[in-house]
């Protein structure tokens, strides 16, 4: 942890960060945070600007006898996107059989941690609207590539990474996958996520469950 961090806690990021999009309130946006990190900070923009949140749950599925892997990730959804790293596909030739196994497998733990989440709440259609994906922050930016490239493939309005914090030369790359990223924060030399923080406490699945609750309350309230 750095001597004086950026930010006291997720939540405080949140607020930060939610008045770097307060721009896009007008536009009904769906706020999707990644788990469990992203969604204390999801949940305080989704507040700020009166929008809908939901959780959004990424899945590495990995070469066949070498797990740790990955040739590609399952990104959930309304309709669950598969993305595949070509390169390793090509590399590696894993059969149409496997991928579509390891899919299942997935989408099946996928489900799990979503009744967990949302109970039966179903993923928000995300066609024709503006969704902001949200994390606590970006180091190397594997999985949030992996979330961008199959929400595009779901058809959104407009597609925004929103993160409190990240290295630019990762920022840059990830520019290509959406239309907009707003980090508040890109520091060089880029150390670790947890280091801009003065409390980067494990976020655990009873408080991911009770922000859900909250929020969604909230927007009953609303409505």
């Amino acid at each position: 942890m750095l001597r004086n961090p950026e930010f006291r806690d997720r939540h405080e990021a949140g607020k930060r960060l939610a008045r770097a999009l307060a721009q896009f309130a007008d536009a009904r946006p769906v706020i999707l945070g990644l788990p469990r990190g992203g969604v204390p900070v999801a949940y305080e923009v989704a507040m700020a600007l009166g929008a809908e949140l939901d959780v959004l749950f990424v899945r590495k599925i990995g070469a066949p006898g070498h797990e740790e892997l990955g040739i590609g990730a399952v990104v959930d959804g309304a309709n669950p996107q598969l993305v595949l790293n070509e390169d390793i596909v090509r590399q590696l030739g894993p059969t149409p059989e496997y991928i579509r196994s390891e899919m299942r497998k997935q989408l099946e733990t996928i489900d799990e941690r979503r009744r967990l989440y949302r109970g039966a709440s179903r993923p928000v259609d995300l066609e024709g609207r503006t969704v902001i994906v949200v994390d606590d922050g970006i180091a190397t930016g594997g999985t949030v590539r992996a979330a961008l490239k199959g929400l595009r493939k779901n058809h959104p309005a407009r597609l925004i990474l929103a993160v409190p914090v990240a290295p630019a030369d990762t920022v840059a790359q990830l520019a290509g996958e959406c239309d907009e990223i707003v980090c508040l924060l890109s520091p060089s030399p880029f150390y670790a996520v947890g280091a801009h923080y003065a409390d980067f406490a494990q976020t655990g699945d009873e408080e991911v469950i009770h922000l859900m609750r909250e929020a969604a309350g909230m927007g009953e309230a609303g409505r």
